[in-house]
């Protein structure tokens, strides 16, 4: 049976938002079971098969983007209409019955929707997007004031599991000194990286408060570790060849 995680946030009647787990699914170690990635080197029936499944739930096809770590934000409405695999890492929507998706395997899923469920958005937000800002492009897209959005954060790299260096603490904590709340000094020069927290600070700064999913420095922060909870997620970080979970979001 397929499990999703429906998001625990005050998002109106109108809005609609899952994330999968890897449970579910036909795919075949190392990509068992839900994979719907089509790019880390499954069998491509068994990845329309998984995508196929995922299809029941939803009122149509998702936008599926060619993830780059960058910032660009699509209209999810419009990039269906021209072609498939564009590159982006985050897309939105006014249209009803449009899906935006992100695939993620460490890396957040970002979901945003206005308090008037009139736009939509999501997106891919690796420590590179964030840093390059792919939160406030993703924002600036959707037009609305930040204190009418909300935000859920979805199952990522959790605060103990992720290792960086030094570099990355210090190309976020030059953007926001605040930032340095979010990294924990490790071994060898390297740091603990809490990425959820990382977000929030972007979020809040945008005037965006309302903010569900994991929180920092909250131990079941660990139940959204993609890392540590084998069982339910795919991890890049842990096992290198895997799968890709999905996050969605639309308008009813």
């Amino acid at each position: 049976m397929t499990d999703f995680i429906i998001p625990d946030w005050p998002a109106p009647p109108g809005v609609r938002a899952l994330s999968t787990t890897r449970t579910g699914g036909v795919s075949v170690p190392p990509w068992h079971s839900f994979n719907l990635g089509d790019h880390v080197g499954d069998d491509p029936h068994a990845v329309a098969a998984n995508r196929a499944l995922l299809q029941r739930q939803l009122p149509a096809a998702p936008l599926w983007l060619n993830q780059v770590h960058g910032t660009r934000c699509v209209d999810a409405a419009a990039a269906t209409m021209v072609a498939t695999g564009i590159e982006a890492d985050a897309s939105f929507t006014r249209q009803r019955g449009v899906v935006c998706a992100v695939l993620t395997a460490d890396c957040l899923p970002v979901l945003l929707c206005d308090e008037r469920a009139t736009v939509v958005a999501i997106a891919h937000a690796g420590w590179r997007g964030l840093a390059a800002g792919v939160i406030e492009a993703t924002v600036g897209a959707m037009r609305e004031p930040g204190a009418s959005l909300m935000a859920w954060l979805g199952p990522a790299i959790g605060p103990q599991a992720f290792e960086v260096g030094g570099e990355v603490r210090e190309t976020f904590v030059a953007h926001d000194p605040q930032a340095a709340q979010a990294f924990v000094a490790g071994s060898g020069g390297k740091w603990l990286c809490d990425i959820h927290c990382l977000a929030r600070q972007r979020l809040d700064a945008l005037g965006i408060h309302r903010i569900g999913g994991a929180v920092p420095g909250d131990t079941a922060t660990h139940n959204f570790c993609t890392v540590r909870q084998e069982q339910n997620f795919f991890s890049y970080r842990r096992d290198g060849i895997t799968g890709r979970m999905a996050s969605l979001i639309w308008l009813q």
